[in-house]
């Protein structure tokens, strides 16, 4: 049962890390489309990537909080 929730918990982390290069995808088409407004995007981008960052070291400690209880 411990496993199903140590499997969910990193599930955040897998979620994140497709959210990531997403957003950095679009980042990147924003910038090709307004190369001009490529410092907004560029600081928009990086606090969003700490957020989701946050998120997927959450689900992590989690996980390891999980294993290591047990």
């Amino acid at each position: 049962m411990d496993t199903i929730g140590i499997a969910l918990s990193l599930l955040s982390c897998a979620g994140a890390a497709i959210g990531m290069g997403f957003a950095t995808g679009k980042a990147v088409e924003a910038v090709a489309r307004q190369p001009e407004s490529s410092s907004k995007i560029n600081s928009t981008l990086l606090l969003g990537l700490a957020l989701t960052e946050s998120a997927a070291i959450y689900g992590f400690v989690v996980a390891l909080i999980l294993i290591f209880t047990r």
